[in-house]
Formats: structure tokens, sequence, C-alpha cells
């Protein structure tokens, strides 16, 4: 089933969501969340996008990696997720966000990330990731924390975006 977005102005997208227990996951969740995320063609989608304050994404690289084969082909899962450690230069990508559409900015973030995060069965899992993985997991997490990639752009920037997100803000 594929979920509704929700779109910025939602106060959803501004609260801290919540860890993710085995009795408090619904049924279908991530399956429901990887056909939105396909039918949205988007690389990340995360619970607070469709309503679900609880501390859950996913991501799908298989898009990028129909384009550049280097790319590590992840469709993963990521309950209760943790950012352990960043290392590495600051690299900067034209970025964009499914709750925010038709909007995309160049932004800055470290390369390479060390996370822990439980998959479905609640194992806990401690990975590096780097490149757009990396990337991709950092804008899902920010989400989690009611953060949004227009909030890490300059001020400048973000005023001259202002009517643009009038028009979103207006759509929800």
């Amino acid at each position: 089933m594929i979920l509704p977005l929700v779109l910025y102005g939602s106060p959803i997208l501004r609260q801290i969501s919540y860890d993710v227990h085995p009795e408090d996951l619904p049924d279908q969740v991530s399956i429901n969340m990887f056909e939105t995320l396909k039918h949205e063609e988007g690389l990340g989608l995360a619970g607070p996008q469709v309503g679900l304050l609880k501390k859950i994404f996913i991501i799908d690289t298989t898009p990028l990696t129909e384009e550049d084969s280097s790319t590590k082909k992840i469709e993963q899962v990521y309950l209760n997720p943790q950012i352990l450690d960043i290392n590495g230069e600051q690299v900067i990508f034209n970025e964009g966000c499914l709750s925010i559409p038709e909007i995309y900015k160049d932004l800055y973030r470290p390369a390479n990330i060390r996370v822990r995060y439980q998959d479905l069965s609640f194992n806990t899992i401690e990975e590096e990731l780097d490149g757009m993985p990396a990337r991709i997991f950092q804008h899902e997490y920010d989400h989690l924390e009611g953060i949004l990639f227009i909030d890490r752009l300059s001020a400048l920037q973000r005023k001259l975006l202002s009517g643009k997100l009038k028009k979103i803000r207006k759509r929800r």
C-alpha cells in the first residue's frame, strides 16, 4: 500500500521520533514504506514522512546502482538508528526531500559515518557507510530528530526559498 507523504509545514516533521519496540511496529509498515519510496522515486524514507513518529527509516540505493556500479547496493530497514562516528571530508551534493518536493540544494555532509541500528528482527548491527549511502542515512536520521535538509542551509538560502516553501505548506 502506498502511504500518503507528509509535506513541509506539518508539525510531525519537526518532532523527535520515539524508539521502536517489537510490540509497537505496525504490520507491513516497512513493506508499505518501500512501496511508497519506489512510487515516489526516492532513495530514502523516514517514519515521520509517512506520519509515523517512530525511529524507523528505509534506504534503497537500487536506482543509483543502476546508474553507477561503484555505489553500494543497499535495501535496508533501519530501526532505532544511531550515528556513532563521523569521518572523512565534507562532500557536497545536490540534495532533495520527498517531503519538500521540487526543491534541491547543494549541501555538505560528511563522507563517512559509523552507525548502529536494529534490523526487522531487532538484531543490533554496526557498520561503516560511505558515499551516497552515508549521505542518505544522515538525511533520514535527521528526519527522526525533527531536522529537515533545508535547516542545514544558510539563512540567506532559506530566505530565498521562503516563497516556494509557503506554496508547499499550502499543499499539505
